[in-house]
C-alpha cells in the first residue's frame, strides 16, 4: 500500500527548520514537494529534502495534483486562500497557527474543510508537545478550575543596553532592524525576527494563539474579551469564558530576554497545577501533529484542534485586536 503524499508550502525559517525535516523523514509519509514564493528557495529546501520544487500560481495547483494533503509553513493570510483552494481539491490540511489573521480568512479555510470533507489539523505547538498535550488532558478531564493565567513572553527583537527592545529603523522599512548586515552589533539571532507579519501583529497574534490552544480546553469557551495593549509590544487580555471560570493572558514578543518564557497556571478545587516546563523540540511535536492528521484520516474522527479550532481562536484574537483600536480612538 503506498504511502499518504504531503507536500510542503513554505521555504522559510518554520520550514527548514521544523516542517520540511519531519516530514521527510516521517516513515508514514511520502514528502511530495516544496512550493516557495520564490524560485530559488524553493529549489534550494527542495535539494535539502531530496524532493521536487515547485513556484508560481502553476506551481501550485502541481504541487496539490501531486498530494493527497498539504502542510503550510507560510505567513496566516498567505496561508489561509492556499489553504481553502487544496481543500476545495479534496486534500487534507496540515496548518500552522494562526490560521489567518481575520476572521473571513480563517472561516474560509473552516468551511472550505466541511464542505470538501476533508481532515485538518493546526499546529498549535504545546497540543502536541506530549508532556504538554498529557497535561491538558489530565487537567481537562479534572475540571472544576476557577481561574487561570498564562503569558507567553518571547524576546524576538535586540535589546539596548537597559534591556529595552530597540523601536524599528525608521531608515530601512523593509528592514528595520538592518538583520540582513552581519556586521549590524544590532542583529538578532532569531531567524523570526525578519518575519514582516509578527512585527505588524505582535504578540498577540503570533504567540496568543498559543496561550489560547490551551485555555480554551481547560476553561472552554470564551464569552468576552477585554484587551489593552502598552507598548513595546505587550498584550493583556481578561477572558471570561461561557462556563463561568475567568483566565488573564500576557503577550509578547518583545519582553527583555531574562524575563522571558511561558507558563499556565491553573487554580480551583483540585488546588494549583502548573503547565510543566522543559518541553521537547518543534520537530518532534511537528512529528506528532503529522501523526495526528493521519490518524483523523484514518479513523474518519475530526481531530480537536482542526481548522474549526483554530477559526475560533482567530475570532477571539480578531475581538481583542478591536476592542484595543476602539479604546485607543476613544483615548485619542
Amino acid at each position: 500500500m503506498s504511502k499518504p503524499r504531503i507536500g510542503l508550502f513554505g521555504t522559510g525559517p518554520w520550514a527548514q527548520m521544523t516542517h520540511g525535516p519531519a516530514l521527510a523523514a516521517h516513515p508514514g509519509i511520502e514528502l511530495s514537494g516544496v512550493w516557495g514564493r520564490r524560485p530559488d528557495a524553493a529549489g534550494s529546501l527542495a535539494d535539502t529534502l531530496a524532493t521536487s520544487a515547485y513556484s508560481g500560481d502553476d506551481g501550485v495547483d502541481a504541487l496539490i495534483a501531486a498530494s493527497d494533503a498539504l502542510a503550510f509553513a507560510l505567513p496566516p493570510d498567505i496561508q489561509a486562500p492556499l489553504a481553502a483552494r487544496a481543500a476545495a481539491a479534496g486534500k487534507h490540511l496540515l496548518l500552522d497557527k494562526p490560521v489567518a489573521t481575520t476572521v473571513e480568512g480563517a472561516r474560509e479555510v473552516a468551511d472550505a474543510a466541511v464542505r470538501a470533507g476533508v481532515f485538518s489539523v493546526v499546529f498549535f505547538t504545546a497540543r502536541f508537545e506530549p508532556a504538554t498535550a498529557r497535561w491538558i488532558d489530565e487537567q481537562a478531564a479534572a475540571g472544576d478550575w476557577f481561574t487561570a493565567h498564562a503569558h507567553w513572553l518571547g524576546s524576538l527583537y535586540p535589546e539596548d543596553p537597559e534591556g529595552q527592545q530597540k523601536p524599528d529603523n525608521p531608515d530601512n522599512p523593509d528592514n528595520p532592524d538592518n538583520t540582513d548586515n552581519p556586521d549590524n552589533p544590532d542583529k538578532t539571532d532569531n531567524p523570526f525576527a525578519a518575519s514582516p507579519w509578527r512585527r505588524e501583529k505582535g504578540g498577540l497574534w503570533d504567540v496568543g494563539p498559543h496561550a489560547l490552544s490551551v485555555l480554551l480546553p481547560l476553561l472552554g469557551d470564551v464569552a468576552d474579551v477585554t484587551a489593552v495593549r502598552t507598548e513595546p509590544d505587550l498584550t493583556h487580555l481578561v477572558l471570561r469564558h461561557a462556563a463561568g471560570a475567568a483566565s488573564s493572558v500576557a503577550l509578547s514578543l518583545s519582553a527583555p530576554k531574562a524575563g522571558s518564557g511561558n507558563a499556565v497556571e491553573l487554580r480551583g478545587r483540585h488546588g494549583v497545577a502548573r503547565m510543566p516546563e522543559g518541553r521537547g523540540g518543534a520537530q518532534q511535536s511537528f512529528e506528532s501533529a503529522i501523526d495526528a492528521l493521519l490518524e483523523a484520516v484514518r479513523t474518519g474522527r475530526p481531530h480537536d484542534v482542526d481548522a474549526r479550532f483554530a477559526a475560533r481562536v482567530t475570532e477571539i484574537l480578531a475581538e481583542a485586536e478591536h476592542g484595543i483600536a476602539a479604546s485607543g480612538a476613544s483615548g485619542a
